[in-house]
């Protein structure tokens, strides 16, 4: 068994826009309730209906999504758009504004869960993150990689590539376990080689990625007991048995 805390707690209100750091969070069955319910849809021809993300427009990143100070996700994110106006997710402007933003015709739409990886969480690790600044020798920003759960365990760095099907992770009234579809080490796309803010593209990043940890940073993993999350819980680590 590991031990650790939870260092850090992010949300993700509208896929590819910048998200929201928490102090607590709920778990179900969905993954972390209300992250990525919310997705902008491309609207040009030979694209339609498809989902925007960052690798088709970095300048998503330039947008920030929250539930506000209520922090209740069943409540409709609000957008910024980073020149000082707050726009409500219902607001019938808002596509205009995102279209005229980012140059893509594109709807608005919504689900009960998570519209990117299905009903998962992605966990990281601080030691981990601290091996990747020190083999780039220069500080890596966790955003990049949009986490859920951050934790600072005793585990070696990039431990958590290795760990296998029925591996836990308990924080306070939740387990975390690596079962079911596209669970296990989280292979990463372009996206963590841009700033957090979509400005530049790090492509050293990538690389690094790429040759040296088979381009995998965080383990994605299911909800099998719900509840709520505080920032700072106590974590327990289980690998199966003999393993």
């Amino acid at each position: 068994m590991s031990r650790g805390n939870v260092a850090q707690l992010h949300r993700w209100p509208v896929k590819s826009l910048r998200g929201e750091a928490v102090g607590a969070a709920r778990f179900a069955d969905g993954g972390m309730v209300g992250d990525r319910a919310h997705v902008l849809r491309d609207e040009r021809e030979k694209r339609s209906g498809a989902v925007l993300t960052v690798r088709q427009n970095p300048a998503l990143l330039h947008w920030s999504s929250d539930y506000g100070a209520a922090a209740d996700p069943a409540l409709q994110p609000t957008l910024h758009d980073g020149a000082g106006t707050d726009w409500k997710w219902d607001d019938p402007e808002l596509p205009a504004a995102l279209t005229e933003s980012l140059g893509i015709p594109l709807s608005l739409h919504s689900a009960a869960g998570n519209q990117d990886r299905g009903p998962t969480v992605l966990v990281t690790l601080q030691s981990t993150l601290d091996a990747l600044t020190a083999e780039m020798g220069d500080e890596v920003d966790l955003l990049r990689f949009r986490p859920n759960v951050h934790l600072d365990a005793d585990i070696a760095p990039f431990g958590e590539l290795d760990w296998e099907p029925g591996t836990t992770v308990t924080a306070g009234e939740v387990t975390l376990e690596i079962t079911g579809e596209r669970a296990g080490a989280c292979v990463r796309c372009a996206v963590p080689s841009w700033d957090a803010r979509g400005r530049t593209r790090w492509k050293a990043l990538q690389t690094r990625l790429i040759d040296e940890h088979d381009n995998k940073f965080g383990t994605i993993m299911r909800v099998v007991r719900g509840g709520t999350v505080h920032r700072g819980a106590e974590v327990a680590v289980m690998r199966p048995e003999g393993r």
